[in-house]
């Protein structure tokens, strides 16, 4: 069978992507197919590493009412050998902290997304963790004042 991804499959990505939970049966109704052949679909994808998993993704109040701080980190390196690349990266993965690590085109080499319990949390991971990471030359950070995208809840 072809690795390709078809219209059907991206329409069943999308859905997967709002809400990962959705019901088979709702899946298969909107993207048009049976409960079983969008089950297959989602198989298939998940075997071929289309569908690399499935997350929670929280909101920025703890269970204890505090608020983590979402941070938005772009790091610049001193070179963009494959060796630099290949180092920073698993450097990247040792840091639980970090949610998401793009290599970027343009003006930075990486973009970052951290979620750390405070500011002062930040502070160490960069004073201990970022500013250490191999080949790093510039670091900038920006921190997240709400997720505009979800609702405000307690305030018009």
């Amino acid at each position: 069978m072809s690795k390709a991804v078809d219209d059907v499959d991206r329409a069943i990505l999308r859905i997967l992507r709002v809400d990962g939970r959705k019901p088979n049966a709702e899946i298969a109704q909107a993207v048009g197919l049976s409960p079983s052949a969008c089950l297959r679909r989602i198989r298939l994808m998940e075997d071929r590493g289309v569908i690399r998993g499935y997350t929670v993704v929280t909101g920025p109040e703890d269970d204890e009412g505090g608020r983590e701080v979402d941070v938005v980190v772009q790091v610049t390196l001193d070179r963009q050998t494959g060796d630099y690349l290949s180092r920073f990266e698993h450097a990247v993965r040792q840091c639980p902290e970090v949610r998401e690590c793009f290599l970027m085109g343009g003006d930075v080499d990486y973009w970052l997304r951290l979620r750390t319990e405070s500011v002062a949390a930040y502070e160490a991971i960069h004073g201990e963790v970022l500013s250490r990471l191999p080949g790093v030359t510039r670091i900038s950070s920006s921190f997240a004042m709400r997720d505009a995208l979800r609702p405000r809840r307690g305030r018009r």
